[in-house]
C-alpha cells in the first residue's frame, strides 16, 4: 500500500530523530500495567490468553485421559464434571472468544487504518483489567471446589439444583463480557472515526472489516446474556421465578436467551480469524485478494445472519415445528457468506506465486479445518439428523472443528505472520513449518474420531460409557491425537521465546506483504508511524516490482 507523508507526528522537523519502540519506551512494571498503548496491551493480552490457553489444554488433557477407559481411569463422576466444566468455561470465555481481537485485533487494526491508537486507550486498558478480574473469578470457582453445571449453565440445574460455585463463576463470565463489550466498541468507534486520509472503506484490510463485524456481534449481542446470567445468579441467590419450573420459571426463556447470544459468540470466535486468513492468503500468494468486496460483506452478512439462528440449537426442545424450519432454512442460508471466504480464498490462491512459509501453511490448514467443520454444520442444520445427532460426540468434534480449529488455527497464523512486525525478530520458520503439519494432524486425530462416536450414538458429556466398549477405540484414537496436539501447542510457545533472545532482526517487512501495518519499523515506535500517513492506492496492490522485491526478501531470510 503506498503512502504519502507529511510532518512528522508530533514534531515540527522535517525529519523524526531517533526514538523509541513501543517495547523499549518504559521498561518498569508500572508503564506496562498503566500503559494506554493498544500494541502493549495487546502484549498483555497475549500473555493472559496464553495462560488460560495451557490451563484449559490441561483440564481437556485429563479429560481425554480419563475417557480411554469405559469406566473411567482416575475421576468420579462430580470431579469429572467439574473438570469438563473447567474445560469449557476456561477454553470458550478467557480464550476462544477473546485471542485474536483482543491480542491481534489490538495490534493490528490502528497500524492497519493509519491511526496512533484506539479511539479510547484508557478504555482499552480498562477492557484488559476487566478480562483478568474475569479469568481470576472464574479460575477461583474452578479451583476451589469447582463447578459441576456446564460451561453452558443450562437451568433449573445451574439456577436450583447445583451445589458448586456457579454464582462464583458467572459472575467471571459477567465482567469478561462488559470487556468484550469495550473492545468491540473501541474498534467500531476508531474504523469509524480514525482512518488515515485515503483510507477509505473499500480500502480498508479484510482483516479490519472482520474486527468491525466482530465488533458489532460484541456490542450487540453481549448484553443479552450478561443479562441471562444475571438472571441465574439472582433466581440461585433469591429464588426469583425466572426459569426454574418449580419457581414458576421456563427453562427454555434460558436456552433462547442463552443461545441468541451464544450462536453469534461463536463468530466472534472465529469472524477474526477469517480476517487473519484474508491477509495471509493475499501476502503469500502475491495476489489481490479475489472478490474483496464479496468477502468484505459476507462479514457483514455472517453478523447479521448470526443473530437469526440460535433456534437451531433446539430443535428438540418445546419450540414449535414451523419454528423449526424456518430457523433450518435461515441456517442453510448463513452457510452461504461463510462458503463465499472459502471460495475467494482459493480463486486468490489459483495461478498465484505461492510460497508455503509456515503463517500459510497454518491458514491452508484453516481452510480444511472450517471446511469439515462448515459441512458438518449442515448435517446438524436438517432438523430430522440434528434430531438424532443432539446431544451426542457428533456436536463435539463440529464445534470444536468450527470454534477451536478455526480460532486457534487462525491465531496461530495471526501470530506467525505478525510476530516479527510485533517484536521485530525472525523465528525458525522451518521448525514453524512441519509444527503446523503436526498440529493438522493432531487436531483431526482427536476430533475426527468423535464423528463416527457421535454418529454412531455415544453422547457427550457421559463420564462412563461401560454400556457401549465399542466406543472406546475412538476415544483411545481422540487420546493420541489429542497427545500430538498438545505437543504442536507447546513447540512454538519454545521456538518464538527463543526467538526474543537468538532471533535475527526483522525488517519492517520480512515477508514482502503488502499492507499499511509493513510501512513502520519493526517493533513499531509508540506512535506507530513517523510520519501521518496518506493512502494513495488500493489495498492489496500487489505489481511485479512488488513481487520481486518480495521474492528478493523471502530469499533473505531463508538465508537466515
Amino acid at each position: 500500500m503506498s503512502t504519502t507523508v507529511t510532518t512528522p507526528i508530533g514534531s515540527g522537523e522535517a525529519a523524526p530523530g531517533p526514538r523509541l519502540n513501543y517495547l523499549t519506551n518504559g521498561h518498569s512494571l508500572k508503564s506496562w500495567l498503566l500503559t494506554e498503548d493498544h500494541k502493549r496491551i495487546a502484549i498483555l493480552y497475549l500473555i493472559s490468553v496464553s495462560f488460560f490457553f495451557m490451563l484449559g489444554g490441561a483440564f481437556a488433557g485429563m479429560i481425554r485421559y480419563e475417557l480411554t477407559s469405559p469406566a473411567g481411569n482416575v475421576f468420579e463422576s462430580d470431579a469429572y464434571n467439574r473438570i469438563f466444566t473447567a474445560h469449557g468455561a476456561i477454553m470458550v470465555f478467557l480464550f476462544l472468544l477473546v485471542a485474536v481481537p483482543a491480542v491481534l485485533g489490538n495490534f493490528l487494526v490502528p497500524l492497519m487504518i493509519g491511526a496512533r491508537d484506539l479511539a479510547f486507550p484508557r478504555i482499552n486498558l480498562l477492557s484488559w483489567y476487566l478480562y483478568t478480574a474475569a479469568g481470576s473469578l472464574i479460575l477461583i470457582s474452578c479451583i476451589s471446589g469447582g463447578v459441576d453445571a456446564g460451561w453452558t449453565f443450562y437451568t433449573p440445574y445451574s439456577s436450583l439444583y447445583s451445589n458448586s460455585n456457579v454464582s462464583l463463576c458467572l459472575v467471571g463470565v459477567f465482567l469478561g463480557g462488559f470487556s468484550s463489550i469495550t473492545t468491540g466498541v473501541n474498534f467500531i468507534a476508531t474504523v469509524h472515526r480514525m482512518r488515515a486520509p485515503g483510507m477509505t472503506w473499500f480500502r480498508l484490510p479484510l482483516f479490519v472489516w472482520a474486527q468491525y463485524a466482530t465488533g458489532i456481534i460484541m456490542m450487540l449481542g453481549t448484553p443479552v446474556v450478561a443479562i441471562t446470567l444475571l438472571c441465574v445468579i439472582f433466581e440461585r441467590t433469591f429464588q426469583l421465578p425466572i426459569f426454574s419450573p418449580e419457581l414458576g420459571g421456563d427453562p427454555v426463556l434460558f436456552q433462547h436467551m442463552f443461545w441468541f447470544y451464544s450462536h453469534p459468540a461463536v463468530y466472534i470466535m472465529v469472524l477474526p480469524s477469517f480476517g487473519v486468513i484474508s491477509e495471509v492468503i493475499s501476502a503469500f500468494s502475491r495476489k489481490r485478494v479475489f472478490g474483496y468486496h464479496f468477502v468484505a460483506f459476507s462479514s457483514l452478512a455472517i453478523a447479521f445472519l448470526g443473530f437469526l439462528v440460535w433456534g437451531h440449537h433446539m430443535f428438540v426442545t418445546s419450540q414449535s415445528m414451523y419454528q423449526g424450519v424456518a430457523f433450518s432454512l435461515v441456517t442453510f442460508l448463513l452457510a452461504v457468506p461463510s462458503a463465499i471466504k472459502i471460495f475467494n480464498w482459493t480463486a486468490t490462491m489459483a495461478k498465484g506465486n505461492i510460497h508455503l512459509n509456515s503463517p500459510m501453511i497454518y491458514a491452508i490448514g484453516f481452510m480444511g479445518l472450517f471446511l469439515i467443520g462448515g459441512l458438518t454444520g449442515l448435517f446438524l442444520a436438517a432438523m430430522g439428523m440434528d434430531v438424532h445427532l443432539t446431544a451426542t460426540y457428533f456436536i463435539v468434534a463440529h464445534f470444536h472443528y468450527v470454534m477451536v480449529g478455526g480460532t486457534v488455527m487462525g491465531f496461530l497464523a495471526g501470530l506467525h505472520f505478525w510476530w516479527p512486525k510485533m517484536t521485530g525478530k525472525l523465528f525458525n520458520d522451518n521448525i514453524a513449518k512441519w509444527n503446523a503439519i503436526v498440529v493438522f494432524l493432531g487436531f483431526n486425530l482427536t476430533f475426527f474420531p468423535q464423528f463416527i462416536a457421535g454418529w454412531m450414538g455415544m453422547p457427550r458429556r457421559y463420564h462412563y460409557y461401560y454400556f457401549a466398549p465399542e466406543f472406546q477405540i475412538y476415544n483411545i484414537l481422540s487420546t493420541m491425537g489429542a497427545t500430538v496436539l498438545g505437543i504442536g501447542f507447546v513447540i512454538p510457545v519454545i521456538y518464538l521465546i527463543k526467538s526474543l533472545f537468538t532471533g535475527a532482526q526483522a525488517g519492517d517487512n520480512p515477508w514482502g506483504a503488502h499492507g499499511l501495518e509493513w510501512q513502520t519499523t519493526s517493533p513499531p515506535p509508540t506512535e506507530n508511524f513517523y510520519y501521518s500517513p496518506i493512502i494513495t492506492d488500493d489495498v492489496y496492490d500487489y505489481d511485479p516490482v512488488a513481487e520481486h522485491e518480495a521474492i528478493r526478501e523471502l530469499g533473505a531470510n531463508r538465508q537466515h
